[in-house]
C-alpha cells in the first residue's frame, strides 16, 4: 500500500516516469504502470484457510460434553487422529471452555466495597477481632469491630497504628 502511494506520488508530483520510478524502487515497469492504472491501492485479502481440525470438531465436541477434563492426547487416540499434536491441540484449547464447568479454585473478582474480611488478632498484638472491607468508591479501605449495631457502617474507623502498640509503632 506504501509503494501503491509512493509510485503514484513520484509520477503525479514529482513528474518522474515510468522507468525511474521503477529503478529508483526496485520494482518492475509493468509494476508502475499497474500500479498507476489502479483506482485504489491492491487489496492482499486471502480466503480463510481451513484446518485439519475442522472435520474432527464434532467428535471432540461428543467428547468434550462426557468428559469435559478429557486430555486432549486421549481425544486424539479416541477419534483417531494421526496429525499434528498441535493443530488438535490448539482447536481443543479454544473449545474446551465451553464445555468446562467452573472452577471452585479460580480467582473471583469483586466491585470494590461489596466484600469484608474478618480475622482474629493473636499475640503479640491485642487480641480483638475486626473487619477489613474492600476499597469504597475513594480507594480507601475501611476496617471495623465486629460488634453489633445499626446498619452496615456501625463500628467503622479508620485504620492507623496505634502508638501504644509496640509491634505496630515498629518497636
Amino acid at each position: 500500500m506504501e509503494d501503491w502511494a509512493e509510485i503514484r506520488r513520484l509520477h503525479r508530483s514529482e513528474g518522474l516516469p515510468i522507468k525511474e520510478i521503477a529503478r529508483r524502487m526496485g520494482i518492475a515497469r509493468n509494476t508502475v504502470r499497474a500500479a498507476l492504472r489502479a483506482d485504489g491501492p491492491p487489496k492482499r485479502e486471502r480466503k480463510p484457510r481451513g484446518s485439519l481440525a475442522d472435520a474432527v470438531e464434532p467428535q471432540v465436541r461428543q467428547l468434550l460434553t462426557e468428559f469435559p477434563r478429557m486430555p486432549a492426547t486421549v481425544i486424539a487416540e479416541r477419534i483417531g487422529w494421526e496429525y499434528s499434536m498441535t493443530t488438535l491441540k490448539d482447536r481443543i484449547r479454544t473449545i474446551r471452555p465451553e464445555y468446562a464447568g467452573v472452577d471452585p479454585v479460580d480467582r473471583v473478582s469483586y466491585e470494590p466495597g461489596r466484600i469484608t474480611q474478618c480475622d482474629l488478632g493473636a499475640p503479640p498484638c491485642t487480641p480483638c477481632l475486626g473487619r477489613v472491607s474492600g476499597d469504597d468508591d475513594s480507594g480507601r479501605s475501611r476496617a471495623g469491630t465486629s460488634a453489633s449495631g445499626a446498619g452496615d457502617d456501625a463500628g467503622v474507623f479508620e485504620v492507623h497504628h496505634r502508638h501504644d502498640d509496640p509491634v505496630a509503632a515498629g518497636r
